[in-house]
């Protein structure tokens, strides 16, 4: 699978010259209302933001910051820092002051855009004076320059900027739950293959509808969602709050959908307050009225239109699977890390099994180790971590195989 001739630009030009004037985004706005976002203005914003990026004179393939929960600039900046020549470093919405600082420092990140945040004022110290902040329109309260001013005044991007398929495209830093985080280098290959993997395995197409609301800063989100979109150009929808989850949710009636195994259970819960679960299960046995229930329980969620569902980033329970797979939902669970862009092994529709992974994506090689470690190796895997050639060392076998870090056990069977 050769994808160096549609590289993440390449598709946001494609569907700046082929869908200008078809939706791509719905960012909510407070009070029920939302800001609908054409391609056409979504890539003409980013080549403004590009241009402003460019009048700063910065060092070429500057660590440009993006600290925000997911919203339409999150991903429109993504863009302007790549069309501008830099290199884009996403923080977790809700690090401490400290692991900010941290990044910042360790990047050098000269510029670092400020989005919607819970708690703005506990980070803040971390951010280092040198640093120029930006704001998001959600963004809390600042006197920083802000995204709307910007696209005001500057005139976009004229060219179409082209960048290398092996030059550094972004820099994930881990959770650092081991320590302090690891800065991920991934190249513009590596994002492009597993997004045209990902997308090509699991047949989704122009007309899907996602919402979006694990945080854009991991890489689960962004290889499915940002980037998911941009392969196929299906529709984004973004979350407001908690609060309002479920009215984002019929909003949005989205084809795809991703958790984590947290809020699956979290919907499972709230399901079965309604209806216990012991008289859910015996409407469940009901020829006829079983149809009409699984139908009325997927509304509920705001799921109803699901054709795909996928769930990451941990295991889920066995009953939690066969719970939401009686009501019609398959979940087909996925594995992958920072460290090759979220593409390892899927589930595929119809092929499911519970306590398996999953099967190799395209173009993933994996192997056991002596030890019964999973080592893994495609396209996908990255260039290695930022400064740090001694850990890149270590996480790689002589034959160019990353060690995940994780035990595991192949089982071949029939197809």
């Amino acid at each position: 699978m050769d994808t160096t001739n549609k590289l993440p630009l390449d598709m946001v030009y494609h569907w700046e010259n082929t869908k200008a004037n078809s939706l791509y985004m719905t960012q909510p706005i407070g009070d029920g209302k939302v800001v609908e976002y054409t391609w056409g203005r979504a890539v003409d914003e980013a080549r403004r933001v590009a241009a402003y990026l460019k009048s700063l004179n910065l060092p070429e393939k500057s660590r440009i910051g993006l600290i925000s929960k997911n919203c339409a600039q999150w991903v429109m900046t993504d863009w302007a820092i790549w069309m501008a020549g830099h290199i884009s470093v996403p923080l977790y919405p809700t690090l401490n002051a400290d692991t900010v600082n941290y990044i910042l420092n360790h990047a050098e990140c000269d510029v670092l855009f400020v989005g919607k945040l819970d708690d703005w004022d506990m980070m803040k110290p971390g951010v280092p004076e040198s640093v120029r902040c930006l704001s998001f329109p959600l963004s809390p309260p600042n006197d920083f320059e802000s995204w709307d001013d910007i696209v005001a005044k500057y005139p976009p991007l004229e060219e179409n900027t082209h960048r290398d398929p092996d030059e550094l495209a972004t820099i994930v830093y881990t959770s650092g739950s081991t320590g302090r985080p690891k800065g991920v280098m991934l190249s513009f290959r590596n994002m492009a293959f597993s997004a045209e993997g990902g997308t090509q395995v699991l047949g989704v197409g122009s007309e899907e509808r996602m919402l979006s609301y694990l945080p854009l800063a991991h890489v689960f989100e962004r290889t499915f969602v940002e980037l998911g979109s941009l392969y196929t150009g299906f529709q984004l929808y973004f979350a407001e709050s908690l609060d309002t989850f479920v009215q984002d949710l019929q909003r949005a009636q989205p084809t795809l959908f991703l958790s984590v195994p947290r809020l699956w259970v979290k919907f499972q819960h709230g399901v079965l307050q309604k209806l216990p679960k012991q008289k859910l299960e015996r409407l469940m046995k009901i020829p006829v009225v079983n149809k009409l229930i699984k139908k009325k329980v997927l509304k509920g969620l705001g799921l109803s239109k699901v054709k795909l569902a996928g769930s990451g980033s941990a295991p889920l329970s066995s009953d939690v699977l066969d719970w939401y797979r009686n009501l019609g939902l398959e979940l087909l669970e996925g594995y992958g890390m920072s460290e090759n862009f979220a593409y390892s092994h899927m589930n595929k529709p119809g092929r499911s099994r519970t306590g398996y992974v999953g099967e190799a994506l395209p173009g993933v090689e994996v192997k056991i180790s002596e030890q019964g470690e999973v080592l893994v190796k495609s396209p996908a895997t990255m260039m290695g971590y930022y400064k740090d050639e001694e850990k890149t060392r270590e996480t790689f076998t002589d034959d160019g195989f990353l060690k995940t870090g994780d035990k595991g056990e192949i089982e071949r069977w029939a197809v």
